[in-house]
């Protein structure tokens, strides 16, 4: 773990609010405390979901974003767009998210992901918001929404394109999240990516309670927690062949650019 207490890194995206997490999650927050993780950006995904995500501000001083996932569009009503509105409205986001397309999943309703991240788009642009995107598999459609919308930019979560497609998401104004993919020896092409784009567009996140990093890919598989995002840090620092302080200093700094984030624990 971290021992050095002027290292503080920041989670630019991880679920704290999920079901997983309900036994213990004083405890999680406590661990990754410890491990010099002092903030998190926390996205909603259901408008079910907006007072429990709500929660994590009050109760841990998380940073939140208030979206409606493209997976559980099935679950999505044009009603939950006027929702969001009046959470934004009131100043209760730093961010919409997380948003955006998902052509993995084969059942998903094409469609109607496209009206709600069109609609999503256009929330965030008149409230002149950062938006946190989801790109499974849909990095091309994504890039066509936002230059059509024009947001002010955001992160796009967990990265995993083309070198080009990463310069396109640079030039609209994004960061690119890594996290536990990146520590897999597989993963070649995101590790080439973590290890040679420009750092200044580079963020760190964990999505915990998903996308666990290598050492926790078990069998079985095991919980993803924030507290993990220090050995992620540890990981693109030996990729890129830097100190860690450097890591963090240059990802918080990110975060905070493109969230528009202060800085201070």
């Amino acid at each position: 773990m971290n021992t050095d207490s002027t290292i503080s890194f920041i989670d630019s995206h991880c679920h704290l609010d999920a079901s997983e997490f309900d036994r213990d999650r004083d405890e999680v927050v406590a661990r990754s405390i410890a491990a010099g993780i002092h903030q998190w950006v926390v996205p909603a995904v259901s408008a079910q979901s907006f007072a429990k995500t709500l929660s994590m501000q009050q109760l841990y001083g998380a940073k939140i974003a208030l979206g409606l996932h493209p997976i559980y569009e099935a679950e999505h009503d044009d009603s939950d767009l006027g929702q969001l509105q009046g959470l934004l409205e009131q100043g209760h986001a730093i961010a919409v998210g997380e948003i955006g397309l998902d052509f993995y999943l084969p059942k998903l309703n094409v469609a109607r992901q496209i009206q709600f991240f069109e609609a999503q788009l256009k929330i965030a642009r008149d409230y002149d918001l950062p938006v946190i995107v989801h790109i499974r598999r849909s990095q091309d459609h994504v890039l066509k929404y936002l230059r059509k919308w024009r947001v002010k930019g955001g992160i796009a979560h967990a990265f995993n394109g083309s070198e080009q497609q990463a310069n396109e998401f640079i030039k609209l104004g994004f960061c690119l999240g890594f996290g536990g993919a990146m520590t897999y020896s597989g993963s070649q092409r995101i590790r080439r990516l973590a290890q040679n784009l420009p750092l200044e567009y580079i963020v760190l996140e964990t999505d915990a309670p998903d996308i666990p990093p290598a050492w926790l890919a078990g069998p079985p598989m095991q919980r993803n927690e924030p507290a993990e995002l220090l050995l992620i840090a540890n990981e693109l620092a030996k990729l890129r062949g830097i100190d860690l302080a450097k890591v963090a200093l240059q990802t918080n700094e990110n975060v905070s650019r493109v969230l528009e984030l202060s800085l201070e624990r």
